[in-house]
């Protein structure tokens, strides 16, 4: 055999065992078709792997699947909510593959057939809802989004884990109708809390009236406390008090000389 011979040998034995052998990593199973027919150990179909996998060369064809966890984009939907209010939602979908061999089988490929089931589902889901709902109940949304796909993909043997709505994209006119909403809500908050402070304080002199009046020396005190706070401000301003004993002879006076008068 001459050189040329040995080296072309080599060469083909070198494609064929290239060809046969295949190295899967931990996280892919292979699915291997022998003749076009799904190849079974003990009569019950198996995924291969991971590790060392060996082919015959032409008659048998191996499919990687991936077992990890797929995050997917849902592109943004044009949907009418319940309440025919046009809004752009968009979300994030999680699943994983968790049986290989139906994965293959009983879809053509999983990975679209998720995304515009996704995309389908979302625009139901959101269409059925209104608009307050959407915002402020997003955990229900993702919840009823999550059991209806997981449903639906279960006979691909894809798993779906999570589903998040991520964005919602409101008409320039409702963001300024709800700036509006939200305004007025905090200034109807505003007048509330200064109408329960206004209360407060009230509740407070009354009490306080009621303890001057049993007790007539404490206005002598407040008197007194006030020009202590009056000084502290180091103006020019000097209040004295008077006792309202000292004005009422005058006011008695001022009363008989009116009834003469009358």
């Amino acid at each position: 055999m001459s050189v040329i011979s040995f080296a072309v040998l080599l060469i083909l034995i070198l494609m064929i065992l290239a060809s046969a052998i295949r190295i899967l990593n931990e996280y892919e199973r292979g699915v291997i078709f022998r003749l076009g027919r799904l190849r079974t150990v003990g009569g019950k179909p198996t995924p291969k792997g991971p590790g060392l996998i060996f082919l015959i060369p032409v008659v048998d064809k191996l499919v990687k699947v991936s077992l990890r966890t797929v995050t997917m984009d849902v592109p943004p939907q044009d949907v009418i909510s319940r309440d025919n209010i046009s809004i752009k939602v968009n979300a994030v979908i999680y699943f994983r593959v968790m049986d290989p061999i139906r994965a293959i089988v009983e879809i053509e490929n999983y990975l679209y057939g998720t995304s515009q089931l996704s995309q389908t589902t979302l625009r139901s889901v959101c269409g059925q809802v209104e608009l307050d709902d959407i915002l402020y109940q997003r955990d229900k949304i993702n919840l009823q989004l999550q059991e209806i796909l997981d449903k639906h993909t279960d006979p691909w043997g894809v798993k779906v884990t999570a589903v998040e709505v991520k964005g919602i994209d409101l008409p320039e006119e409702m963001r300024r109708a709800m700036a509006k909403q939200a305004e007025a809500e905090r200034e109807r908050r505003s007048k509330v809390i200064r109408a329960e402070g206004e209360y407060q304080a009230a509740e407070r002199l009354k009490d306080a009236a009621v303890i001057i009046s049993d007790h007539p020396m404490a206005l002598t005190l407040r008197y007194l406390q006030t020009l202590t706070e009056v000084a502290s401000d180091k103006n020019s301003t000097t209040i004295f008090p008077i006792p309202i004993d000292l004005i009422k002879p005058f006011l008695k006076l001022a009363e008989r000389a009116e009834r003469k008068l009358e």
